[in-house]
């Protein structure tokens, strides 16, 4: 339901909120630059307006969520620093300085849920209008990267052991007497793991590794036996049989309980030859680099996702990449109403003019800015690592990324343009002193 809104701007007899801020500050300026309307139009029709408690207002919501990868922080610290920034209430659409924290760290997580992949993209277009001309570019670069799963490095014998614990759970919650709880051939097993890569050890760590799947194994079956079959719990039964039952050449196997979907994805890096997450595709644009289109898939062939990817940047930015420049990972796609430009092997380069191949040189360098691209959307925007649960959460965590990293790049474009016109005031300032000096004397 919504909230009915009161306005009280005047703080005092003479000033305002507003007056009291930096005109200048970036943020001050982004505030005034979004228009917060087309999100209160687009998801307020998610909203009952008779039905429910009043929600919380869209664009303090919105708001939250950009300062969140803004920022780099958690759902939890962006409550609490709202509460202690000015910048950040009016940023949020406050009218006065409130303070205490504005909603519940949860409240985030049911909003995103709420509006979802489209909610996100349509922040991710509002981000790409802020760059104005900048986005307006012909040419894209495309190159694809690893969402890491928030999730611990998969092994077998950690997959087994929760599912021991978790199935010890299911029996404590149910009233369930088991025939035996296993705790002291655990506590013996346990031991028995460690320092596996001693040759002395290997034989017996992967006995005892045999013996904890085995247990695993024997206490899915003996809850199968005594549960009903309409019962909640069945599908995780299912679930945790699967790992079970997966041998290490199956396919579509299962790293995480809490995270199924995650895939494992070897990239080729030296220092990180396996990473658990999801594919993600960025696209930006050639010479200004402003992100006008990310996508999240499982684990495909880098050349099956071109399409859908040029198609999100046509819909977001309204025109048609006339030309895509990608690596060597794209090999095999040659077009898809857009102009591919790969980087050619060597046989293909010895038939090429040398106008030709210095126009290539010359694009493969713009095509390697991308990579920088993708490091601070790592490093500084929450891609790194993503924390949101499911499908859901790995698609609106690249698209909040990638619209933060827009947002990010003018807020340091108008910081830049502040200090030079501060720089040149105190300049004419210090000539006109000087001037006026030389005059008296």
């Amino acid at each position: 339901m919504f909230n009915k809104q009161t306005t009280d701007k005047q703080l005092t007899f003479f000033f305002s909120f507003e007056d009291t801020l930096d005109r200048s500050h970036p943020l001050f300026i982004l505030a005034t630059k979004i228009q917060w309307n087309i999100f209160e139009d687009s998801f307020g029709k998610l909203y009952d307006s008779n039905l429910g408690r009043p929600c919380k207002p869209i664009r303090l919501m919105v708001g939250l969520l950009i300062l969140k990868h803004l920022r780099n922080l958690s759902d939890e610290s962006v409550v609490e620093q709202w509460s202690e920034n000015i910048y950040y209430q009016f940023f949020c659409g406050k009218e006065q300085f409130v303070p205490t924290v504005p909603c519940e760290a949860s409240e985030l997580t049911h909003f995103r849920k709420r509006i979802g992949q489209q909610g996100t993209e349509l922040i991710l277009k509002e981000s790409i209008r802020i760059n104005g001309k900048d986005a307006e570019e012909s040419e894209v670069v495309v190159d694809t990267t690893v969402q890491e799963k928030n999730i611990t490095y998969p092994t077998d014998s950690k997959l087994h052991r929760k599912i021991i614990t978790k199935c010890k759970k299911i029996a404590q919650t149910q009233g369930l007497a088991l025939r035996q709880s296993y705790t002291r051939t655990l506590k013996k097993l346990s031991v028995d793991q460690r320092f596996r890569n001693h040759p002395r050890n290997h034989k017996k760590a992967r006995k005892a590794d045999k013996k904890v799947k085995t247990i695993a194994g024997r206490l899915l079956r003996e809850l199968d036996r005594k549960l009903p079959a309409d019962h909640w719990s069945r599908n995780d039964l299912a679930l945790y049989q699967k790992v079970v039952d997966q041998k290490k050449s199956d396919a579509n196997k299962i790293y995480s309980l809490h995270e199924p979907e995650v895939q494992c994805i070897a990239k080729g890096k030296e220092h990180k030859k396996y990473e658990f997450g999801n594919k993600v595709s960025i696209t930006s644009t050639k010479n200004t680099g402003v992100i006008v289109g990310a996508m999240s898939f499982r684990n495909p062939y880098d050349g099956h996702t071109l399409d859908s990817v040029l198609n999100q940047c046509e819909s977001l930015t309204g025109v048609r990449a006339t030309a895509a420049i990608c690596d060597r990972g794209f090999k095999g796609c040659k077009q898809v109403g857009t102009t591919i430009i790969q980087i050619p092997d060597t046989c293909d380069r010895k038939k090429q003019s040398k106008y030709r191949k210095r126009k290539l040189r010359k694009d493969f360098r713009r095509r390697a800015a991308i990579e920088p691209v993708i490091g601070h959307l790592k490093s500084d925007h929450r891609l790194g690592r993503n924390f949101l649960k499911g499908i859901v959460g790995d698609e609106v965590n690249v698209l909040l990324a990638s619209a933060a990293f827009n947002f990010k790049r003018m807020l340091n474009k108008w910081k830049h343009l502040s200090n030079i016109f501060v720089r040149n005031l105190i300049d004419n300032i210090q000539r006109l002193f000087f001037d006026y000096r030389s005059k008296v004397a």
